[in-house]
């Protein structure tokens, strides 16, 4: 899959594995996590592809978070993102756009 940041400090948090901005300061494991779930997205063809690996727990989010989808970082971390398809058979991209890394009990 193709992997598109939609703010700055998802994108230096990925890259450089802290960011210029206080307000969104994690603990290096869970930045490491962080890396590593964009890494399984990044290798992902397709969402359906995440389908197996359970330790992720992809999810369809509902509610206020409607449209946005889900990969688990740790127990208390989550990725969300927007997932679209560009193309057509069999020369389709699959677009995650990484939307927040969030604390899932908050």
């Amino acid at each position: 899959m193709e992997i598109k940041f939609e703010k700055d400090y998802l994108q230096q948090l990925y890259e450089e594995g802290k960011t210029k901005n206080k307000k969104y300061r994690f603990q290096k494991v869970i930045i490491r996590k962080y890396k590593n779930a964009i890494d399984k997205l990044r290798v992902a063809r397709k969402i359906e592809d995440l389908y197996p690996l359970k330790s992720l727990n992809y999810e369809k989010l509902i509610g206020d978070k409607k449209g946005l989808e889900s990969i688990k970082v740790d127990q208390k971390y989550r990725i969300e993102f927007i997932s679209s398809i560009e193309g057509e058979e069999p020369n389709c991209i699959t677009i995650c756009s990484i939307v927040e890394l969030s604390n899932h009990y908050k």
